[in-house]
């Protein structure tokens, strides 16, 4: 797989995480409301956004065309605070995506296709 762009500080590492994903959730899980490792990265570059947003973007476009499904969704939601039409654009990418992902919402997880998650992403808009 090609590595993503450099970016500032923590944040490579937190997009090569994310490329990797197999798990999207974006809070704590389970009965103790653990952070998956994903979802602290996500955490990580969200965070970078408000200050960073420039800086971030080319790691984001490196997440939607190498990432694993979840990965990708996770760069689309990102992409969307960033540039609601682009991350518009990159659900509507998204929706014919048959793979799949294990989707964590509180206690209740879950499998599904990228393009099932993304058309309700386009139909929540």
């Amino acid at each position: 797989m090609a590595e993503p762009p450099e970016l500032p500080g923590d944040l490579t590492a937190a997009v090569r995480a994310l490329s990797v994903a197999d798990v999207l959730a974006f809070g704590g899980v389970g009965l103790a409301g653990q952070v998956l490792p994903p979802t602290a990265a996500y955490q990580a570059v969200e965070a970078a956004l408000p200050q960073r947003a420039a800086d971030v973007r080319p790691g984001l476009d490196w997440l939607l065309d190498h990432g694993s499904p979840a990965g990708r969704a996770y760069a689309a939601t990102l992409l969307g605070r960033i540039d609601p039409a682009a991350g518009a654009a990159a659900w509507r990418s998204l929706r014919r995506e048959p793979a799949t992902f294990t989707s964590f919402f509180g206690c209740l997880m879950g499998q599904e296709t990228l393009g099932e998650y993304a058309a309700r992403q386009l139909d929540e808009g």
